[in-house]
């Protein structure tokens, strides 16, 4: 296990990564004492969330905390072209694209899905923001697609650089653990944070910033599709790879006991809305008039909602909700 030495140490790493400017900070955290009230639950405590929906650059969300690492990654790589993978309506895909704008590099995306008929929402900012899109037939096709266009632009004397779904990786988690020492900053101390979770990258990111900045919470990632161990088989390693990046060994932190996921919510799968999502999409937004997407956000804010009900968070005063963003979704 890490010392204190060692554990100051890793912080300042982490506080000394090269990164690029994406956005203004820190994001706001709101109280959320009109929901708390129509949920009708633990009336002792207080609701709050960490707004990264509110994130200015490329329409904001917590894919941008990644990508001002990863981006500037890229640019110290000399990458002439960003190459990712998403759904057809991928969050991370859209701010992928805007941080190649900023560095001045191309961006491919490698979309499972047909190409729409017509362009909404992320799809439509993708080629606002000049974005190149492949589409490939289904999402175990992606990372062969991702690939075979490294491959062309370096065969063509270009210089790529691969970006995993969602930036979900030891780096981009890296990023959200700036995050959480922005929370700490503001003083804000949860005794438990919801949030979504997927590709893994943020659930990596809040476990590793919680125990590099001494913040004691409950983490409990709410599943946007996966069950409960595919996403583990995602998130530690990630978090082993960020640890060996801090110069730390892998376990040192102590993150992996404390993983937590709750894949009860998915509903019919990703992107597919459930009774519990839209009630709380439309009790969020007529109490709070914040709003939710259907593909993460809902669904995490629907688990809170049943947990506050239920009980299951009555011993937990302080519960933060980590708003990742994805609203431009809901214009499709």
């Amino acid at each position: 296990m890490h010392t204190t030495t060692t554990l100051e140490a890793a912080r300042q790493r982490l506080i000394d990564l090269p990164f690029v400017p994406l956005g203004h900070y820190p994001s706001p955290v709101d109280e959320w004492w009109r929901l708390r009230e129509a949920i009708r639950g633990n009336q002792g405590a207080v609701i709050a969330a960490k707004r990264d929906d509110s994130i200015a650059f490329g329409f904001g969300g917590n894919k941008v905390r990644k990508l001002c690492l990863v981006a500037a990654a890229a640019k110290a790589a000399g990458a002439d072209t960003l190459i990712t993978c998403g759904g057809v309506q991928s969050n991370h895909a859209r701010a992928t694209a805007a941080a190649a704008t900023r560095i001045g590099a191309r961006c491919i995306i490698v979309a499972n899905g047909e190409k729409p008929e017509r362009l909404t929402a992320n799809a439509l900012l993708d080629d606002l923001l000049g974005a190149e899109l492949r589409y490939v037939p289904s999402r175990a096709d992606r990372i062969p697609g991702m690939r075979a266009v490294v491959d062309e632009v370096r065969a063509r004397g270009g210089k790529p650089y691969e970006i995993p779904l969602g930036a979900s990786t030891p780096l981009g988690a890296l990023g959200i653990a700036r995050g959480v020492g922005e929370l700490a900053r503001q003083g804000v101390t949860p005794d438990v944070i919801v949030h979504a979770s997927s590709s893994g990258g943020t659930q990596a990111g809040i476990l590793l910033g919680c125990a590099i900045f001494g913040l004691n919470a409950r983490v409990i990632g709410v599943s946007a599709d996966d069950p409960e161990n595919a996403i583990r088989d995602k998130v530690l390693p990630i978090i082993a790879g960020a640890e060996e990046m801090l110069g730390l060994s892998a376990g040192d932190l102590g993150t992996a006991s404390r993983f937590e996921l709750d894949h009860t919510f998915v509903g019919d799968g990703y992107g597919a809305p459930t009774e519990a999502s839209q009630e709380a999409q439309r009790l969020l937004a007529r109490t709070e008039a914040v709003f939710v997407d259907h593909y993460y956000t809902a669904k995490a804010l629907a688990a809170l909602i049943a947990y506050v009900r239920d009980g299951r968070l009555a011993r937990d005063r302080k519960i933060l909700f980590w708003h990742t963003g994805g609203q431009v979704t809901l214009f499709q």
